[in-house]
């Protein structure tokens, strides 16, 4: 039997710890992914991060075990802006908010 296709979203910078604001298998799961895509937020596939990520619920931080897997694909996502940490502080807020943090799709 085929695993289901699933995806989670983190959100970082608004706090310190990324944060698990959206997850869901099959069809949440692909407009999760098109909804990230279509803001211009970056969606990696790392199967064992998503295994981990998926254990979490909607609104919960990341545990301390994901930080080393989760700051990987942050720095990823702080390169491909041109960004450092720390920069999404002093950007001026976009419309809609969601924009304005980093977040990437898993």
């Amino acid at each position: 039997m085929k695993a289901p296709f699933e995806a989670v979203a983190l959100e970082y910078g608004k706090q310190k710890i990324p944060r698990v604001v959206a997850k869901g298998q099959e069809e949440l799961a692909l407009r999760i992914i098109t909804e990230a895509k279509r803001q211009g937020i970056y969606v990696a596939e790392d199967p064992q991060l998503l295994a981990l990520l998926s254990r979490l619920d909607v609104g919960e931080e990341i545990t301390q075990d994901m930080y080393t897997a989760v700051a990987v694909i942050l720095s990823w996502v702080y390169w491909l802006k041109g960004m450092q940490p720390g920069d999404e502080a002093k950007a001026e807020p976009e419309a809609p908010a969601s924009k304005a943090d980093d977040q990437a799709s898993l």
